[in-house]
């Protein structure tokens, strides 16, 4: 594909899908990739990348799901995506295509991505949640993508309860995420519990998606509602404590399961207005993703056009 100079390529790299972008200086994505996720990582980035390569490349930004290494551009743990661990992955690539390389965990990319083109750039101080497979946390500080770990999904909400595959106990994504909906689900289906979930996916319950349960629940499904609801009770948890320590102007939540906001995320809302300080809940904004899945891959091109930039100082 030819295009004209100063694009880059925005990868978001997480446990489900591949995207991969061209994104312009200004936000724009010109054209977009997406494929399954895969245990061969490098080869499907390199694959989705050369198809998608334009003139003129500036750089290619990544954004990968877990604790990031920047000094040696790779993940060095990923909870739900084990098969990103460890690959060389900036070197790879840039000895691939020859351009700077930069990589960034996928929820501040997609906390960037928001300030650039999205719903953040009203604010100048906000985390943003992704509410996929697992919860992953970006901040905005000062108008700037703050440069820590932000894995609030890994909060520990009961530091009693069952381990989670990060090694620390009772995190909140182990109660409020996709996974944790759809293993309640299914443990509750193999006790007998009636449902009319016991007849998606053909019958096998072990196949139940999100989608499934949010489409059980808007038909009235108790067992549906009750994952829906006890979920969003957490994740209310996790938004109060958020809204204790860090008093943002917002709160942006993103990912899939906000397709759910008219019971997971307002129970979400309803429980952190009983649990943070009356003053600073009513001080912030819990809004939508403007951008969606683009934000991670708007974000992880953005952060190609900054280091350009830094070096051209």
């Amino acid at each position: 594909m030819t295009t004209t100079k100063g694009y880059a390529i925005g990868v978001d790299l997480g446990g489900t899908n591949l995207r991969v972008a061209i994104v312009s200086r200004e936000g724009e994505i010109v054209r977009k990739i997406k494929m399954p996720s895969t245990d061969q990582v490098l080869d499907s980035i390199l694959h989705a990348i050369t198809e998608i390569k334009p003139e003129g490349l500036v750089g290619i930004g990544l954004g990968c799901a877990g604790i990031i290494d920047r000094k040696h551009g790779r993940v060095f743990t990923s909870p739900n995506f084990h098969a990103i661990e460890g690959i060389d992955l900036v070197r790879e690539i840039r000895q691939r295509f020859g351009v700077p390389v930069v990589i960034e965990n996928d929820a501040n990319a997609a906390a960037l991505g928001e300030k650039i083109a999205g719903a953040g750039r009203g604010f100048d101080h906000y985390v943003l949640l992704t509410l996929g497979t697992g919860i992953g946390g970006g901040i905005i500080q000062n108008g700037k993508l703050l440069n820590v770990s932000a894995e609030i999904g890994h909060m520990s909400i009961n530091a009693d309860a069952e381990k989670c595959p990060c090694g620390n106990n009772g995190c909140l994504e182990n109660y409020a995420s996709a996974r944790a909906m759809i293993a309640k689900a299914v443990f509750m289906l193999e006790k007998e519990t009636e449902s009319m979930l016991k007849e998606c996916c053909k019958g096998s319950i072990y196949k139940i998606t999100p989608e499934d349960i949010y489409g059980a629940a808007l038909e009235g499904d108790t067992l549906a509602r009750e994952i829906l609801r006890d979920a969003g009770r957490v994740l209310g948890v996790g938004l109060a404590n958020i809204i204790n320590i860090m008093s943002p102007e917002a709160i942006i939540l993103a990912g899939g399961l906000i397709g759910a906001w008219n019971i997971y995320v307002q129970e979400a809302i309803k429980e952190a207005s009983r649990r943070a300080f009356r003053e600073l809940f009513e001080g912030v904004k819990i809004i939508p993703s403007s951008l969606g899945d683009d934000a991670g891959i708007v974000g992880a091109a953005s952060l190609v056009f900054m280091k350009t930039a830094e070096t051209q100082a």
